[in-house]
């Protein structure tokens, strides 16, 4: 075999080795344990794989699901390192809010979901936006999800907020805001004002 095929084919033995040997598709949840210096205790630090299907949320489900373990591994990291702006929650928490609904699709194996929602919590807390408003929908990493009526909301990234005003819809976040949640979030609200 010559030399410019060996690398390739190198490459390649490599990439099987890790996906066989459980690179980031292990299964569930596994204990990792920190080498600390000698006569000092060892830390013990759950993780989850988020690819393994036994942990996805699908359907509807209670946003207060994510706020526990296993979940709260990174709900808890985004939620509390995110600081949204001052001035715009400000206008945000000033909207009226009793006409408002926002659906809200993610997908837990989806890393832009794990980071963009606990961030989206935040905002939500912070405007005091009523949670008997909100509608949490899980999918799976095809972006479907068991709901009859599911596919009418045409979803392709997740995570996709949809927020909508006496049920017809204003707009959409989709993946990743544009400037910041929380002003992609007022931009939206206040566009036909």
């Amino acid at each position: 075999m010559k030399t410019s095929q060996v690398k390739p084919l190198l490459v390649l033995v490599m990439f099987l080795i890790l996906i066989i040997s459980g690179g980031s598709c292990a299964a569930g949840r596994k204990n990792i344990v920190n080498e600390q210096p000698a006569g000092t205790q060892k830390t013990e630090i759950n993780t989850t794989d988020w690819s393994e299907q036994s942990v996805w949320l699908l359907g509807y489900f209670n946003p207060n699901l994510i706020k526990r373990p296993p979940y709260s591994e990174w709900y808890n990291l985004e939620y509390n390192g995110y600081h949204p702006i001052q001035d715009v929650t400000e206008k945000l928490g000033s909207v009226q809010k009793d006409d408002l609904s926002i659906i809200v699709v993610m997908g837990i194996w989806c890393p832009d979901s794990r980071r963009e929602v606990p961030r989206f919590m935040k905002i939500i807390d912070t405007m005091k936006f009523p949670g008997e408003q909100l509608t949490f929908i899980g999918v799976d990493n095809e972006k479907l999800s068991p709901l009859g009526d599911y596919d009418k909301l045409g979803i392709e990234r997740v995570p996709t907020f949809i927020i909508y005003k006496n049920k017809i819809e204003l707009g959409r976040i989709i993946e990743n805001p544009v400037a910041s949640l929380e002003q992609d979030m007022l931009d939206i609200l206040t566009r036909n004002q």
